[in-house]
């Protein structure tokens, strides 16, 4: 008897090795991805206050320079209020019927049913689960609300710079509200839901080229062209009140940038360095080609212009992040400083509109200019399941025309219906005196540069 059970011993024990390697291991929350996801979203917070507060601020005229930081702290405010509310629900739930690949439901608004204990659903990238879009991941639900609610933040905010010196506050708030609700969380739901019908036709879009900087660029020149040119505006740009400004909120976007893109693999992992690397190279890369063309056509490299370079390849490198390598964030740094650019320094000037600090041209521009090249440069080697027309896919490139021209083309008009109805309802306008005295007394009652004896 006992020499049977020694031999059933030993039996089992040969066969433990693959028992154990079956084992189930139940999700659960990992500390360090929770941490890095934390990280990164106070990283994307800086990017709106003060980041782009202060690239904007910088770059109108002083008697506006409050108007842009009230505008840019507002839409912090009132859209983290509209994300819990409602509009983390209609990006990310789900809804039903032929509702569904298009804009979620309501089972979480007010966060309704998410526990603090919840995991997060792996919407953001398709390297992340199944196309079902049933896994889930390894931070909390929370943390991952509060990460998108960043990009549901900065969206809007990017808007600012087509309209900047020009609009009055009332309607301003107005169209940004409706704009967030009807514009941002459909797409957002169709690029990164798991219900949404650009995810399901294999859009890639790693951290928001179209979701969030071909979304807002297009809606920067509708309210542009819309609202008209600035009473004084002649043809070019008016100098920037405080270059300054313009460079540390440039070098703020640039570091909360890593955020921005490592962060939305949602995971402390190799993918997410390989997205802090391009958006690093990227972003190097388009601001030394902005200093040499700067250098070269107008005779000296501008603090200005390498600002904005700098800021175009971070733009562009942004849906590419998670699916090109080195090779491809350097031809991607290269090609959107030279169109853009064009656009800022000869299109712009020659079809006459007035976007006041270029958010068409940098952000829409740049934003298209990425989720194209994304569908040309990615490469297996980064993720084996994507790649693109350099390797012989040209079905991803023209997913990914796709996506940008349904973009393009719901932005473009709910934009132009939105601005309309605001109009109606609250004036959208500042009127000539208000723009001649400066946004920041007759908005707020308030200057940015007071002279005490």
């Amino acid at each position: 008897m006992r020499k049977n059970i020694i031999f059933l011993i030993a039996i089992l024990s040969l066969f433990s090795p693959m028992l154990s390697a079956q084992t189930v291991v139940a999700p659960s929350i990992d500390s360090g991805d929770t941490a890095w996801m934390i990280v990164a979203t106070a990283f994307v917070l800086m990017m709106s206050i003060p980041g782009l507060a202060l690239f904007y601020g910088g770059l109108v005229r002083r008697k506006n320079v409050l108007n842009i930081f009230m505008q840019v702290f507002i839409i912090v405010a009132v859209i983290s209020v509209e994300w819990v509310v409602c509009g983390y629900s209609l990006s990310f739930g789900s809804s039903t019927g032929f509702l569904a690949p298009y804009i979620g439901g309501f089972d979480w608004a007010f966060l309704n049913n998410i526990k603090m204990t919840d995991l997060s659903p792996y919407f953001i990238s398709h390297s992340q689960m199944g196309l079902d879009g049933n896994e889930v991941g390894t931070i909390p639900h929370f943390v991952f609300i509060m990460f998108q609610g960043m990009f549901a933040v900065i969206t809007p905010a990017l808007i600012i710079g087509a309209f900047a010196e020009r609009i009055n506050f009332k309607g301003f708030l107005v169209f940004t509200i409706l704009w967030s609700v009807l514009i941002y969380n459909p797409v957002a739901h169709w690029v990164w839901s798991g219900d949404g019908w650009l995810f399901k036709l294999g859009a890639l879009d790693f951290a928001g080229g179209t979701v969030v900087h071909i979304n807002a660029g297009i809606a920067a020149i509708v309210t542009a062209v819309m609202l008209g040119k600035r009473r004084d505006y002649k043809g070019h740009a008016i100098p920037p009140h405080n270059i300054t400004y313009v460079v540390i909120g440039a070098a703020m976007l640039w570091v909360g940038w890593f955020g921005f893109n490592a962060g939305s693999g949602l995971a402390a992992d190799g993918l997410a360095g390989n997205a802090f690397m391009v958006t690093h190279i990227a972003a190097a890369t388009a601001a030394l080609t902005w200093a040499l063309l700067d250098w070269i056509i107008d005779k000296r490299p501008t603090v200005v212009g390498i600002s904005t370079g700098a800021v175009g390849g971070l733009v562009a490198i942004t849906p590419a992040a998670g699916f090109v390598g080195v090779p491809g964030a350097l031809v991607i740094g290269v090609v959107v400083s030279l169109i853009c650019f064009a656009m800022v320094a000869y299109v712009k000037p020659k079809l006459g509109y007035d976007d006041s600090l270029d958010a068409f041209g940098v952000h829409g521009v740049g934003g298209i200019i990425g989720a194209i090249l994304t569908g040309v440069l990615a490469t297996p080697a980064i993720q084996a399941a994507y790649s693109g027309a350099i390797y012989g896919n040209f079905h991803q490139l023209y997913v990914q025309l796709i996506a940008v021209i349904a973009t393009i083309i719901f932005s473009g008009i709910g934009t132009f219906i939105l601005f309309k109805i605001t109009d109606k309802l609250v004036g959208i306008r500042a009127t000539d005196k208000q723009e001649a005295i400066g946004l920041d007394e007759t908005q707020h009652g308030e200057t940015a540069y007071n002279n005490f004896d």
